[in-house]
């Protein structure tokens, strides 16, 4: 291990990434897309979480949602990650849960939100400078990795007594999940020349995030992704367990009684409260769309009278839209939001463009307060945006279940 002192932050940093990295799981079916081509196998051992973005309709692991929500998803052979392909929806979509390079690192230090793997270096953001020498010799654990379109974490760097770096491991999000890779310092050095790589250091990790801190919000929750979850085996959702909602989308309950205990009944709740009680003759589906945001669970009644563990979400509401009629370059307008059960907590203006690593264009973000959320509305200043045409605005928002977002494309006109 290092022989360096090492601050707090990088210590948490290193285990946050094998949160992620090392998380073994094994499918129950056939039929979770990988990006590119094929397929994850049934009964197969993977280590490492799915390499996915999640497309527009699909959620990313530690952001979206906990660890253990993809992880009971993987024990239901009829949840999204089975029947939902989300391969073409964006670059690299393919699994409904998953992360990439950017949300790894991303995750790993500490954000509340992913930025992409462009914006992790000094031209975008505070307190990071590449570090000297350029070379396995000058790695530390925490040291961010980047070249064009990826980004990787160092996670150890092995020293002999006088200092000098012998071994060093380098972890990713790649396809199909995570990579964990060791090298010896000449094999770093040959690596960073191979990629046109450059090692960047983390001087002030506060200055780092800004305003984009973990701490300040629900997710990431690194404590409940470290806790080993016990998966319910008699019903679990198309969503996992866990898991948030958006009011008017069924949830379908897929009864599965794998220990073949008997079922006789589902029961909702909302809050606590009753909301129906079906009768079951024993395994198969349920799909109901609730009314009413809350928060629910759902747990089977057995045949010997006793009760089957709970599944547990959130039915929620995020809605936006541009107040503003008409949206002119260099001048400021505003967004309008509404949330039921959950909090919104962020807006990302971004322009629509191929990505353009030259001279790549940072989206704006404004970190929405009591004072936005109480208004229900938020100004986007004039500056968020550097030329007209099509932009994208996103707003999450946040129940203790995981995140939703609003996304719609608005054109910015040119002024007259």
């Amino acid at each position: 291990m290092n022989t360096v002192d090492r601050n707090t932050w990088q210590d948490r940093a290193v285990d946050h990434a094998r949160l992620l990295s090392q998380v073994t799981w094994r499918p129950v079916a056939d039929g979770i897309p990988m990006r590119g081509k094929g397929e994850f196998k049934a009964d197969t051992a993977y280590t490492g979480v799915t390499y996915s973005n999640g497309g527009w309709d699909g959620r990313m692991i530690g952001f979206d949602g906990g660890l253990r929500t993809f992880l009971a998803a993987v024990e239901n052979p009829l949840s999204v990650l089975y029947t939902a392909d989300l391969r073409g929806q964006r670059a690299n979509s393919a699994a409904f849960y998953g992360t990439v390079c950017s949300g790894f690192t991303s995750y790993a230090l500490h954000l509340a939100m992913q930025i992409g793997s462009s914006w992790h270096g000094p031209h975008h953001r505070d307190g990071i400078e590449p570090a000297q020498p350029q070379s396995a010799q000058g790695a530390r654990a925490g040291d961010v990795l980047w070249c064009r379109g990826h980004v990787e974490i160092v996670t150890q760097v092995t020293t002999t007594p006088d200092g000098t770096a012998t071994q060093l491991r380098v972890e990713d999000s790649w396809p199909p999940t995570t990579r964990t890779k060791d090298y010896t310092a000449a094999e770093f050095d040959s690596y960073l020349a191979q990629r046109k790589a450059v090692l960047y250091r983390i001087t002030d990790h506060d200055a780092w995030r800004g305003e984009n801190r973990a701490e300040r919000f629900l997710f990431p929750n690194y404590t409940m992704d470290a806790q080993a979850a016990t998966i319910n085996r008699v019903l679990l959702l198309d969503l996992g367990d866990w898991v948030v909602y958006r009011k008017g989308h069924p949830v379908i309950v897929n009864i599965m009684d794998r220990d073949h205990r008997g079922v006789q009944a589902l029961v909702i709740q909302r809050e606590g409260r009753p909301v129906e009680q079906i009768p079951l003759d024993g395994p198969g589906t349920v799909e109901r769309t609730p009314a009413r945001s809350g928060d629910y669970t759902a747990h089977c009644i057995m045949k010997d009278g006793t009760t089957s563990q709970v599944c547990e979400f959130a039915v929620c509401t995020i809605d936006s839209r541009p107040a503003t009629d008409r949206i002119v370059l260099g001048q400021p307008w505003e967004i309008e939001f509404y949330a039921e059960n959950m909090n919104a907590i962020h807006v990302l203006i971004a322009e629509e463009a191929d990505p353009n690593y030259a001279d790549p264009v940072a989206p704006h973000s404004i970190w929405l307060n009591d004072d936005h959320r109480r208004q229900g509305r938020v100004t986007v200043p004039a500056a968020a945006l550097s030329r007209a045409g099509k932009s994208s605005v996103t707003v999450t928002a946040e129940n203790r279940y995981g995140r939703l977002r609003n996304r719609h494309v608005i054109d910015v006109v040119s002024p007259a």
